[in-house]
């Protein structure tokens, strides 16, 4: 466990999935905490199971005016602001057409100029105290083709090219900027785009996690607290060395093809070859 003991930390999008699970790492870790959510029923039990420790804002992560605000309570609160984590997000519901500007907008405002307005409102704060660590959150959609939309995949490279820049731009600040790529964490976010309620987003994650297992490498279901550890450490001093890099943390689902980790597709893959049984025994055998 890495120690954030002393350290304030603002995490969007904290009061579910990813940022839930970020949440009880860092307290677990000892960092005070500021959740920004528009998830104001969930947002009031996580003050009431973390007291003072935490704080819950409302803060819609697109509107400058309510982000402006919230940031504003927080450094009112807690006096400083050591690591942003820009989290908060969703996709374009399925089926979009991926040439519907204005969907591509809406996706763009909500998961790229969100970060660029959670940064706004904390450079400063961490330039005047003499640094900090800005944490966002992009996706292996941002990385790979085949694992989200046109409008989610565009915002979610972004993100990632938009940690380098920032990284660059900011290293003289004693600012670092990283990026977290998830790979299957069953969370809301996949019902929500179904058109789910929130509570049946939260029904079909459950199914989702059950069947997770078959679809990386690690046969298992990724968990909001894998993330959580993995923004921990780039939080932390232990990572003091350490910016403008994205990591990946996906069980293993961008390492290659299915045949690359999966016997029975790499049989399949083989059987294309004209290899007859016995030669495919041999093969996997010699894997």
């Amino acid at each position: 466990m890495f120690d954030l003991s002393n350290k304030v930390a603002v995490i969007t999008g904290g009061c579910s999935g990813i940022g839930r699970g970020t949440i009880d790492v860092f307290r677990e870790a000892g960092a005070k905490v500021a959740c920004l959510d528009i998830q104001d029923e969930k947002g009031a039990a996580l003050e009431a199971q973390f007291g003072d420790n935490l704080i819950y804002l409302h803060a819609d992560v697109t509107s400058e005016q309510e982000m402006g605000a919230a940031f504003s309570k927080v450094v009112d609160r807690f006096g400083r602001i050591d690591v942003l984590f820009n989290n908060a997000g969703g996709t374009e519901g399925m089926g979009t057409d991926p040439y519907d500007i204005e969907a591509l907008d809406r996706t763009q405002k909500l998961l790229v100029t969100s970060v660029i307005l959670g940064m706004k409102f904390t450079v400063p704060v961490m330039t005047e105290q003499g640094g900090g660590a800005i944490v966002n959150t992009a996706s292996i959609a941002g990385l790979q083709a085949g694992y989200g939309g046109l409008a989610y995949s565009l915002a979610k490279g972004s993100v990632v090219h938009l940690s380098r820049v920032a990284a660059a731009q900011l290293a003289q600040h004693k600012i670092r900027v990283n990026a977290i790529c998830p790979g299957l964490i069953p969370t809301s976010i996949f019902g929500r785009a179904l058109g789910d309620t929130i509570a049946e987003a939260d029904q079909r994650a459950a199914m989702i996690a059950d069947r997770a297992h078959e679809a990386q490498p690690i046969p298992r279901a990724g968990k909001p607290e894998d993330i959580g550890h993995a923004v921990a450490y780039f939080a932390s001093d232990e990572a003091s060395f350490v910016t403008g890099q994205f990591l990946a943390v996906d069980g293993g689902i961008t390492v290659g093809p299915r045949s690359s980790w999966d016997p029975e597709a790499a049989s399949v893959l083989w059987r294309t070859t004209g290899m007859d049984e016995e030669q495919i025994k041999e093969m996997m055998a010699s894997r």
